[in-house]
């Protein structure tokens, strides 16, 4: 014997479990007619599109759709009146508020239960973020692609201008590992941050780990986050600086002392500008006439020309027995990130803090 209206009751019960299923689900679940006139909107179309329940129902689907992409309706009411299943597809959609969110949308026909299409059910997935994460990564690529073929510009320089002043290739060879090595330092900086820039108390560090003797330099200065290209340039002031000293200067010796400052002023022509100012003092060496700097020639166009023609500013590179400073002045645009709420306020570190 069959229970008619237990049947009833497992009708009911399952339909209520749809019904549960499609309120809660995290997709817009919407339902329209052949008219295109919308039947059904559960939550998460209220939460995609900003409108309620009673607002939707009862009004044309064509409200979410931007203008220029009206004809997409067209379209997917001609594939549904002939029974086909629209293929799931990424498209813009209209919300409320007029914002366009980025949506995947699945189409699919509703038959009544004589077989007829009357409508269809449209399944829509906010893409947004991963539009959005798509678009960034996009953006990095061209970035990388663009810095990786200035790194090739640079290491040719590099090659061109050292090889002009080195007659022994293992010397050659040795001055090249270096400065590519230093390139590469600034870079992996900088990729760590998504090319966003680079701290520059960790540029400094990063570049002058190699030396040892961290007791001995001392930073001074403003937390500041560097662009990419002031980056590159200083990272590649800060290696030369750092070779000569290891070399011939402060840090050759335990008693020498490096002390880099730096800080924001106004510059000769108004506007805020970036001043650091490198500094080191040693006992002088037997025979020692301020030349040394310049012996191998490419550090002097990194200080001289190079990084402070990249950064649109000036630098004054001086040497005397016992001596040297370098001093780079610059506009603050083009050195740092800006930052909302402006600079912190200056601080001085040893080189190990």
């Amino acid at each position: 014997m069959i229970d008619i209206d237990g049947g009833d009751k497992h009708g009911a019960t399952a339909d209520a479990r749809l019904a549960a299923i499609v309120d809660s689900s995290f997709d817009a679940i919407i339902s329209k007619d052949l008219n295109s006139i919308i039947q059904s909107w559960n939550q998460a179309a209220e939460r995609m599109f900003g409108y309620s329940a009673e607002e939707a129902i009862g009004q044309s689907i064509l409200m979410l759709i931007p203008d220029h992409l009206k004809s997409e309706e067209t379209e997917i009411i001609t594939k549904v009146r002939s029974g086909d299943r629209v293929a799931s597809y990424e498209t813009t959609r209209k919300r409320k508020d007029g914002m366009l969110i980025s949506v995947s949308l699945t189409v699919s026909p509703i038959k009544s239960e004589g077989g007829e299409i009357i409508g269809a059910s449209q399944i829509a997935r906010d893409i947004s973020a991963a539009k959005e994460s798509e678009r960034r990564i996009r953006l990095l690529m061209r970035e990388v692609n663009h810095r990786v073929k200035n790194q090739f510009a640079v290491i040719l320089s590099m090659v061109r201008e050292t090889s002009k002043r080195s007659s022994d290739p293992y010397e050659f060879e040795e001055l090249i590992r270096a400065r590519i090595m230093a390139l590469s330092r600034s870079h992996d900086l900088l990729v760590t941050s998504e090319w966003a820039g680079a701290s520059l108390f960790d540029l400094i560090q990063e570049h002058l780990k190699p030396f040892g003797r961290e007791e001995q330099i001392l930073l001074s200065g403003p937390v500041l986050t560097l662009q990419s290209n002031a980056v590159q340039n200083l990272g590649m002031a800060f290696h030369e600086l750092g070779t000569n000293s290891s070399k011939y200067g402060a840090l050759a010796s335990d008693a020498g002392r490096v002390e880099i400052t730096w800080k924001i002023g106004s510059g000769a022509v108004g506007g805020r500008e970036f001043q650091l100012l490198w500094e080191e003092t040693s006992l002088p060496r037997p025979g020692d006439k301020g030349e040394q700097i310049a012996r191998k020639g490419f550090g002097t166009v990194v200080l001289q020309r190079v990084a402070p023609q990249s950064l649109g500013g000036s630098a004054v590179l001086e040497r005397s027995p016992g001596h040297l400073s370098w001093r780079l002045d610059a506009p603050l645009a083009s050195i740092i990130v800006p930052q909302a709420g402006g600079e912190d306020d200056g601080a001085a570190l040893g080189f190990g803090s």
